[in-house]
């Protein structure tokens, strides 16, 4: 690991949870048409610059915050933490690592309190708060679900050039990894990491970075993504569908990745697992198999691997972007060979089996088979 962030001396923010995200948008009148009027999320406050929308469980001021801009990217990756003093200690902890770290004690936006915002090393923008506007918990409300309600904001998914890197510093920020992709020569593509007790908060996928890959919005059931493909069919928004539904290998959640009018990526997710327990193992998946990213074998579509949004500084500038220099994901994916498995077994066999896979299924990994 060239370059290892050093871990500090002063203790890190008790974090509770990934609480919400800040999205620059270019078109706020769509932006909020596709968010609110197609996914159903509620909106708490909004003006001429920014609308502030919670999910249907939520009892804080916001999840999801879209605010007009010249750029469509990612301003924060915002967490809870337990308590107010909590704010000193994120101080301390990225003034150690040399980072800038602006407190603003009325808060960055509305409905929230004392703040803190920085730049981690590894060029993510994170907000740390406690203090928090209370609203209604909309659970008992049943004559405002939508057949596809989304019920609560479960994770976020960050691309960086240096999995093991990022994964160090996070372990050091007290996050813990639930599950990790990696190949037999150690190289590790994507880790996922967590605070509270389900598979993630984050997760850190291998690619050129500083870039936010999706932000995640949880239903109770599967049939809530179906209930979302059916509602985007009839407004003959599919286009919108980037991937699913499906079942993941990691996390063994049911999914669904949309593009919204800026193209951020949004999934919706479902029925992942518990993972509070002190000796929780973690999960490590073969890079070579197919059924780590789709439980059903479906192969992902290329831009799910190279597209991302970018992220900003404190300033509202795009933060520059690092290439990976390890070996991307996709390209052991849908390399020249095209060659996954979806049986332990079959890797020994690949270089002397041209039928591991189905006579109709080989190929259809590789880019020109994505049609």
């Amino acid at each position: 690991m060239p370059h290892p962030i050093p871990t500090p001396v002063a203790p890190p923010p008790d974090i509770l949870r990934c609480a919400y995200m800040e999205l620059v948008v270019t078109d706020l009148a769509a932006s909020r048409n596709f968010y609110v009027d197609v996914l159903g999320l509620v909106v708490t406050e909004e003006d001429n610059d920014a609308v502030y929308l919670r999910s249907i469980e939520e009892f804080i001021h916001h999840n999801l915050v879209l605010r007009q801009g010249p750029v469509a990217a990612v301003a924060a990756f915002s967490y809870r933490v337990r308590s107010p003093e909590e704010l000193d200690r994120a101080v301390a902890f990225y003034t150690e690592l040399g980072c800038e770290a602006r407190r603003a004690p009325e808060g960055f936006t509305r409905g929230i309190g004392d703040s803190v915002r920085v730049i981690d090393p590894l060029g993510f923008p994170y907000e740390f708060f406690y203090d928090v506007q209370h609203v209604e918990r909309l659970a008992w409300r049943y004559d405002l679900h939508t057949p596809g309600a989304l019920v609560r904001l479960d994770h976020f998914n960050q691309v960086t050039p240096d999995v093991p890197r990022a994964v160090k510093f996070m372990e050091d920020l007290g996050f813990r990894v639930t599950e990790d992709i990696q190949d037999a020569e150690g190289t590790t593509y994507a880790a996922w990491l967590r605070r509270k007790p389900t598979v993630h908060d984050t997760a850190m996928t291998g690619g050129d970075g500083p870039r936010m890959h999706h932000v995640a919005f949880a239903t109770h059931e599967k049939h809530n993504i179906i209930a979302i493909c059916d509602k985007l069919g009839a407004l003959r928004l599919s286009d919108r569908i980037e991937r699913g539904p499906g079942r993941h290998g990691v996390s063994n959640a049911f999914y669904l990745y949309l593009r919204d009018p800026d193209g951020h990526r949004v999934e919706i997710y479902t029925q992942d697992y518990w993972t509070g327990d002190p000796d929780n193992p973690v999960v490590t998946w073969d890079v070579h198999d197919n059924q780590r990213r789709d439980w059903w074998g479906n192969p992902v579509v290329p831009s799910w691997y190279t597209e991302a949004s970018p992220v900003l500084d404190l300033d509202g500038n795009p933060q520059p972007v690092v290439a990976r220099t390890d070996t991307s994901e996709m390209a052991v994916t849908i390399g020249a060979d095209g060659f996954s498995y979806t049986r332990p077994e079959d890797a020994s066999r690949a270089q002397d089996d041209a039928d591991v896979l189905p006579s109709w299924k080989q190929g259809e990994y590789k880019l020109g088979h994505q049609l």
